[in-house]
């Protein structure tokens, strides 16, 4: 496969001389992937694969008009580059604007540095799975659902483009997922973890005490109070925190949600105030050893550390070519693809929350009656109202944590409750299990951090107060 690659590149280089003259710009991306995919629900195998696919796509633009073709035949390269320029000169009528880069030529790999899974057993694999499987099920015997995911994926890919970029990248990706559902009559908990790596396949092995806990939180659930609806002063933890910024902050900061959408242009306008002073948020895929990090996006950009927001204030937004350019910005090297069946669309990578200056016990200090949530469950947005699932939370009474609480929700506007964080903590947290989707593109590796935050005025969902 590699030497294919390589050879490859020759053909990519006459085809984009022969055709570069007909549009604006001209791009194609070739993938060599092999990866593993397992789900056991139960005792029962519902995946188990190992697969090999090489794939390419080309995009074109003119006058502003894309045209996008994926292939998986190097044989019909030549007709799929005449497909996309079709379709590109069929529907451009404007002009063509991307943000200028500096070509690449380039060739770098995302270093492991423990075992590469390629090198371990399908057979180890669904035996690591069968083990965390055990645990969950044996827990309680009121755990009634269990779940475990494993897969890793690993990615070279090759870039060309009419502008001179030849740029060779590669990187391996793990994650695995467990949950556990317990019941006690009508009563039903669920508990879950989720971790990833870019690092060594060990990150994934010696997760008992995680998957175990998963299931603990699950059975504990069952005979805990439902939370009592109502507006709080609340103290999330550093994963909560991660989650909040990459759902209900990072998806409005991707420009090309902004630039469709003109009302949300003019809220997200450069130098507006949206928290206090002490509130520093960035992304970027720049930091090295998280899920997020890579050396170029799928343009061929570098990647860059962003800073989103400085100081309470908004001064900066994540880009492709093509946004930045419409906007009058500098491309940030965040346009991503899943893998080659797909575009690049905006993406965040590894977005957080700078720590701040309070100790966490001081969180607490003077909240009468609030609420502290951690982990997470789930979660959605919309636009920018959000609502996510605790993992587990207590109840705060007189600035100190009380008894623990179940289906705590919480929810509201994203930029009201900017506004509303009263305290940054001094703490920070990495959550490496981000697998973020948009635009029919689930499950795009991302890294979340942040500290604990606290918050006023959060609307807390349970039963009615």
């Amino acid at each position: 496969m590699q030497s294919l690659l390589i050879d490859a590149k020759n053909l990519l280089g006459d085809l984009l001389s022969r055709y570069r003259s007909q549009v604006d710009y001209l791009a194609i991306r070739l993938e060599e992937s092999e990866g593993t995919d397992i789900l056991l629900r139960a005792d029962k195998i519902e995946t188990l694969s190992q697969g090999i696919s090489l794939g390419g796509q080309v995009r074109a633009c003119y006058k502003g008009g894309w045209g996008f073709a994926s292939f998986n035949q190097l044989s019909t390269l030549k007709e799929r580059v005449e497909e996309a320029i079709a379709a590109a000169r069929m529907v451009g009528e404007e002009e063509t604007i991307l943000a200028p880069i500096t070509p690449i030529q380039d060739v770098c790999s995302l270093p492991l540095t423990g075992t590469d899974p390629r090198h371990i057993s399908l057979a180890q694999k669904k035996e690591l799975c069968d083990r965390y499987t055990e645990i969950l099920r044996s827990l309680d015997k009121r755990i009634t659902t269990t779940s475990v995911r494993y897969g890793d994926n690993a990615q070279r890919v090759i870039l060309a483009t009419s502008e001179g970029t030849m740029l060779e990248q590669s990187w391996v990706d793990m994650e695995m997922r467990f949950a556990a559902t317990a019941r006690d009559g009508d009563t039903v908990q669920t508990g879950r973890e989720t971790t990833g790596s870019r690092k060594a396949y060990e990150d994934l092995v010696g997760l008992d005490s995680q998957v175990k806990s998963a299931a603990q939180r699950a059975v504990d659930a069952l005979a805990l109070p439902p939370v009592k609806g109502n507006s709080y002063t609340v103290v999330i933890d550093p994963i909560l925190s991660g989650l909040f910024v990459h759902e209900a902050f990072g998806h409005l900061s991707e420009a090309d949600m902004a630039y469709e959408n003109p009302d949300l242009l003019e809220v997200m306008t450069i130098g507006r105030r949206f928290g206090p002073e002490e509130l520093q948020i960035f992304d970027g895929a720049a930091p090295e050893g998280h899920r997020g990090s890579y050396y170029y996006d799928d343009e061929g950009t570098p990647a860059t550390t962003t800073q989103l927001i400085k100081d309470g204030v908004l001064v900066g937004r994540l880009h492709s070519r093509e946004t930045a350019g419409k906007l009058n910005e500098t491309a940030t090297g965040n346009a991503r693809c899943l893998n080659y069946h797909y575009p690049p669309l905006v993406r965040m990578t590894n977005t957080w929350i700078e720590p701040g200056k309070t100790p966490v016990k001081d969180l607490f200090t003077d909240i009468k009656e609030g609420v502290y949530a951690r982990n997470w469950l789930g979660g959605m947005t919309n636009g920018e109202m959000f609502t996510f699932s605790a993992g587990e939370a207590w109840m705060i009474r007189n600035g100190e944590i009380a008894e623990p609480v179940r289906d705590v929700t919480l929810s509201g506007n994203v930029f009201t409750t900017l506004a509303d964080i009263e305290a940054i903590g001094d703490d920070f947290y990495w959550d490496e299990s981000g697998g973020c989707g948009k635009g029919g593109q689930s499950g795009l590796p991302v890294g979340c951090g942040g500290p604990s935050l606290r918050i006023k005025n959060v609307i807390v969902g349970g039963e009615a107060a």
